[in-house]
């Protein structure tokens, strides 16, 4: 495809035009006139025939995969392959998704002579996670005269996978992660553990509960049970990617954070899942740290994702390839079948990271009664975003108007369905807590750290 370029449309204007006039005005002039006209349309015929083959032969390749984080720039190379050699002005163009912003909207790209293949890069940085597709790049080049310019489509495709940008929370999360139980930085490990380790025999002081009865009845004399810290577990994060988790981050903040927040990372484009995906993420470096086997549980109206619990960066992977595609439904999370599949799958005692929304009075209502028999067998620890201006009535700066008073009371009805619900899970063993928004990385991997110093699970 060609089409005309602005030295074309500026040529015409000086020599069609007024030749055209000049004809028109005066008799005697018309055959020269006449002839220059022909003259300039044959050159622009030639040119335009040889501007359709100046195209031929030059290919573009994008890699398969390009690998991308939030709001980090990331550069997608574009081999350019000319079979003849030449060099050329290319100018390159690319539809890209919604959530892949270029740069800039074009690429201009010159081929030296002599080389068949050249690289060139693409600025682009991305706003959501996920996987998105590009198909096809736009090729434009101008004609040998420059009267035209040639125009194509490569077909090369390439998938960008965006995942989400860590590097935010490594600030609240360094402390965090020295307190291990090496190093400087050291816990107390509370308690005896709960793995057997050995039998011997009895030392006075020793609890009766750790008396072997059958050992001590076989052997005639009292033998005692030593234990060792488990180093172990399996930790799950259990992700709500129903309906409410699509809700905007802008939900979850005050007007004046909104406002501050405009211009950089805009939390009306942000939803409340994507932090949730980010949390788990570093949840599954946490557990990795600290030796423990992570696994992964997302859910709506359905189990959607199964991740079974191991360790190793294989593990860590699957995982990070399950969250970062992963979309909130417009659907309510069916807490019956979730808790079944629990029940049925993991057999074995394991901590329960629930990142869910329990705001709406029904949900919590049915997620506390089919809850039952995994709180008994497993360690469950609920977290729910935290919302703004929730607090107990008279708390709050002093009232300005009715609206003021009105918002105060919703905030206060809130505060106690929510206490009341806290209550109400801490009765059957279940702890739960509201996590900030700018802490919520933090917040987790601070309750997982205090578990495993106590021996919990």
């Amino acid at each position: 495809m060609i089409a005309p370029s602005k030295k074309l449309i500026f040529w015409f204007g000086v020599t069609i035009v007024p030749f055209a006039a000049i004809a028109g005005l005066v008799p005697r002039a018309v055959i020269p006139a006449l002839g220059i006209i022909g003259l300039c349309l044959l050159i622009a015929c030639m040119d335009a025939m040889a501007g359709r083959k100046v195209l031929q032969g030059v290919t573009i390749s994008l890699p398969e995969l390009v690998r991308a984080s939030t709001g980090r720039s990331v550069r997608i190379p574009l081999t350019i392959h000319d079979e003849r050699e030449r060099s050329l002005l290319l100018r390159l163009g690319i539809s890209f998704p919604a959530a892949v912003t270029p740069e800039s909207p074009t690429l201009e790209v010159r081929l030296p002579g002599g080389v068949q293949s050249s690289l060139a890069y693409w600025p682009v940085s991305a706003t959501r996670t996920g996987r998105h597709a590009i198909e096809g790049v736009y090729v434009e080049t101008a004609s040998p005269w420059g009267l035209w310019v040639a125009r194509t489509k490569d077909q090369a495709s390439t998938l960008v996978c965006v995942f989400p940008n860590l590097l935010k929370e490594k600030d609240g999360l360094a402390s965090l992660f020295l307190r291990t139980s090496l190093g400087q930085h050291t816990q107390r490990q509370v308690g005896k553990g709960r793995d057997f380790d050995q039998l011997r025999d009895y030392i006075p002081g020793d609890s009766y509960g750790d008396i072997h009865w059958k050992a001590t009845a076989k052997r005639g004399r009292p033998v005692t049970k030593v234990f060792q810290i488990e180093r172990t577990q399996e930790v799950y994060v259990v992700l709500d990617s129903s309906r409410l988790s699509a809700r905007a981050l802008s939900h979850f903040l005050p007007p004046e954070a909104v406002n501050a927040q405009a211009g950089e990372d805009d939390p009306t484009n942000t939803t409340i899942m994507e932090r949730f995906v980010a949390a788990s993420l570093v949840m599954g470096l946490a557990t990795q740290r600290m030796g423990d086997m992570f696994g992964l549980i997302t859910y709506s109206d359905k189990v959607d994702t199964f991740v079974r619990a191991r360790s190793g960066k294989v593990q860590y992977d699957a995982c990070r390839d399950a969250l970062y595609t992963l979309e909130p439904r417009i659907a309510s999370p069916d807490f019956a079948e979730l808790f079944t599949f629990i029940g049925t799958n993991l057999r074995r005692r394991a901590l329960l990271l629930f990142l869910t929304n329990l705001d709406d009075a029904v949900l919590s209502s049915d997620f506390v009664n089919q809850m039952g028999v995994v709180s008994q067998r497993h360690l469950m620890v609920v977290n729910t975003p935290k919302m703004p201006g929730v607090h107990p009535l008279f708390t709050a700066a002093e009232a300005t108007g009715m609206d003021d008073l009105y918002r105060s009371m919703a905030g206060h009805l809130l505060w106690e369905r929510t206490r009341h619900l806290q209550k109400e899970l801490g009765g059957k063993g279940v702890n739960f807590y509201e996590l900030d928004n700018e802490k919520m990385c933090a917040q987790l991997v601070s309750q997982y750290l205090r578990i495993k110093q106590r021996q919990l699970i």
